[in-house]
Parts: structure tokens; sequence; C-alpha cells
């Protein structure tokens, strides 16, 4: 992936605490349009606490973030910055699509219906217009004849294949994948994996995945960032990362994670 000058994420020198526990100290992080960077890390490092803030579900307790160079959680006014508006957010936040670990679905309502809610009232999508792009994505993931079907009766990999279709159709420019696999049964991980790893080929999104899947993060990412204790310990090519890591602990981490 190459890289440009004007990211269209950019976290700048972002700290976060959670009463007196520091999760992140000082992260600087720009990502490119188009480009898949996966984080990779220890529990605890401030892996999702990253993708969270950029979602607006955790505030900064400082630094900054941009998307598309225009600020995220502030305002420029009267030539300085403010705290941004809820309104501000949700304009924002138009950009961004996050898939999570668990699948968020609306129990009450059809495959189908969770897909096209967002872009008919979020959007204003046309109802025609939001069915045919639901059923476009639906089939893409493999789900097509489940259209009428409600989540109780899908499996977990089905149900993340929904929960991903339903962040797709909202046509974000960034993706946020956050352990999507973690709470699904093993035989069901390679499913989701192979429709992310095919979303990356077809798509332009900048994508930022969270994930415990090492082989995976080789296979879709451009950029491998391994983060220890709320900093970005190392980060390059998943060749470089994978197979020539620099760092110490990124050596400790890795060997325990082929060991398991």
């Amino acid at each position: 992936m190459k890289k440009t000058n004007n990211p269209i994420v950019a976290y700048e020198n972002i700290k976060k605490s959670f009463g007196e526990v520091e999760v992140l100290k000082g992260v600087n992080l720009n990502i490119s349009p188009g480009e898949k960077v996966a984080l990779i890390g220890p529990s605890g490092s401030g892996k999702t606490t990253i993708i969270r803030m950029l979602m607006t579900l955790e505030k900064p307790t400082s630094g900054f973030i941009k998307v598309e160079g225009n600020y995220l959680w502030h305002k420029e006014m009267n030539g300085g910055l403010v705290p941004a508006t809820e309104k501000h957010l949700r304009n924002m936040r138009q950009n961004i699509g996050m898939v999570f670990q668990h699948f968020n679905l609306f129990p009450h309502m059809t495959i189908l219906r969770n897909v096209t809610e967002a872009p008919i009232h979020v959007l204003g999508m046309p109802k025609e217009e939001a069915h045919q792009r639901a059923v476009e994505m639906l089939e893409k993931v493999g789900l097509g004849d489940k259209l009428d079907a409600y989540p109780a009766q899908l499996s977990g990999g089905q149900k993340q294949r929904v929960a991903i279709a339903r962040a797709v159709v909202m046509q974000p420019k960034v993706m946020l994948f956050d352990e999507v696999t973690s709470a699904l049964d093993p035989e069901l991980v390679g499913e989701v994996l192979q429709v992310i790893k095919d979303l990356a080929k077809e798509t332009d999104m900048a994508m930022i995945l969270v994930t415990h899947e090492m082989d995976f993060a080789r296979d879709v990412a451009d950029r491998v960032v391994f983060l220890h204790n709320g900093q970005i310990e190392e980060e390059g090519a998943p060749k470089e990362i994978f197979e020539n890591p620099k760092s110490p602990r990124l050596k400790t981490f890795l060997s325990r994670f082929l060991k398991s």
C-alpha cells in the first residue's frame, strides 16, 4: 500500500485513561486511504480502545483524531478548537463502519431488515435502493438464501457475516473490525475471515482490524502495528513483523502465539 501525505485517519498523541489506569500513552498513527492495517498485541495493550475512539464510543483523554483532515472530537471555531457537538460526531460517524465481537443484530427483525434499517433511516436512502444493496451484499457474504430468517435461526458465523454486510452496505470510507471471530466456535472462524479477506481485496475502504489471528493479519494487512502497554512498539509490513521482528517484546508475543 502506497503511503500518502493525506491520511484518511490520523491519531495525534492520543492518550486515554479509565480512572487512574492509562490505557493509551501518546499514540501517533496514520492510516492511508484504502490501507488495511492490523492491530496486534497482548490483551490490555489498547487495541480496541483505539478503534472505539474512532467510532466515537470512547473519548480521548487528550490528543486529536482527524478523519479526512477534519477533527473528530473537536470543531474549529473562531480560530480555535472547541469540543464537538453531537451533530458533528454524527456527521463524522457516517464515514466509519464497525463490526463488533458480538454481532449486535436486532433479534426481532429479519436479516434483510437488519441490513436495510440504517441505510434508510440514517442515510435517507430510498427503500428500493436499500433493499437492492442489502440483497447484493448478503449474497456476497453467502447469505442470499437467509433474507427472511431471524438472527436466532443463524449460526454465530452467519450472524457475524450479517453484521459485516450491515456495516459495509453503509459504504463507509473506513471499516473497523474488533476481534470479530473471538466469540465464534473454532469451526466457524474461517468463513468469517474469508469474507473479510474478500472485502479487503475487492473494496477501496480503509480497514483497521484488531485481531489475534496472526495468519489472517499476515494475509489481509498492508501494515501490522504491534501495541504493548498503551504504545506502538513496532510496525511494518507483515513480512517484516512476522519474519524479522526487532522488538524483544514482539518476539516474545509472537513466540507465545506460535506455541499456542
